[in-house]
């Protein structure tokens, strides 16, 4: 095993965790902090200036995000692993951090004891992740996939696409305004989406609309 310490590189918008976590792993032996980063920006800037074996990102700093950051360096070819560390663990956060390549994913209040081995695990490439976090992926992979839209559903679609309100949507179709509701929800679900106009631009991604010529 290599008597190198592992360099790390904090990225965090609050000065009071980047110093914690910099204290931290500065009264550990086997471990060497770099340097601080504020925001995504700094974080790729830092992470290509001082090549860390191990970037500590944050996922909601100002300006450039964390998992923007992580999907530049990992475009970058950067080599460093980096070990996510927020307090989110949903699967709006999880997921797209993961795709976009941190190597584990742990929640600010991990005991320092399982910080430092995910740390060194990290550094070795291997997956770490938060038991909350595991579950949730577990739960996404267990989710049995969502259907297509019925005919119902992409009709209610059209009408939104077109720029009708649920009121004129239903009026058009014959049913009421809470039915047409029931239905955006569902196709919500269905595309992965949260609200009317990303409903529809990721319907028209996926060829269920097509652009009038």
């Amino acid at each position: 095993m290599s008597d190198k310490p592992i360099r790390l590189l904090v990225a965090d918008d609050h000065p009071v965790v980047r110093d914690g976590l910099s204290s931290l792993f500065a009264r550990e032996a086997g471990f060497e902090v770099l340097g601080e980063a504020a925001d995504g920006t700094e974080a790729v800037q830092l992470a290509e200036c001082l090549r860390p074996d191990v970037v500590l990102m944050d996922l909601r700093m100002p300006g450039m995000d964390g998992v923007t950051a992580i999907r530049v360096l990992a475009e970058r070819l950067n080599p460093a692993r980096v070990l996510v560390l927020t307090t989110y663990d949903s699967d709006s956060h999880v997921l797209p951090a993961i795709e976009a390549g941190a190597t584990g994913y742990l929640l600010k209040d991990a005991p320092r004891d399982e910080l430092l081995r995910a740390v060194r695990a990290a550094a070795r490439g291997e997956a770490v992740l938060a038991p909350s976090v595991a579950a949730t992926l577990m739960g996404r992979v267990r989710a049995p996939a969502p259907g297509p839209l019925s005919e119902r559903e992409l009709e209610v679609l059209r009408l939104v696409a077109a720029g009708n309100t649920n009121r004129e949507a239903a009026a058009g179709l014959f049913i009421t305004e809470a039915t047409v509701k029931s239905h955006l929800l569902n196709i919500y679900a269905k595309l992965g989406v949260n609200d009317r106009a990303s409903a529809v631009a990721e319907a028209f991604h996926q060829g269920l609309l097509t652009k009038r010529p």
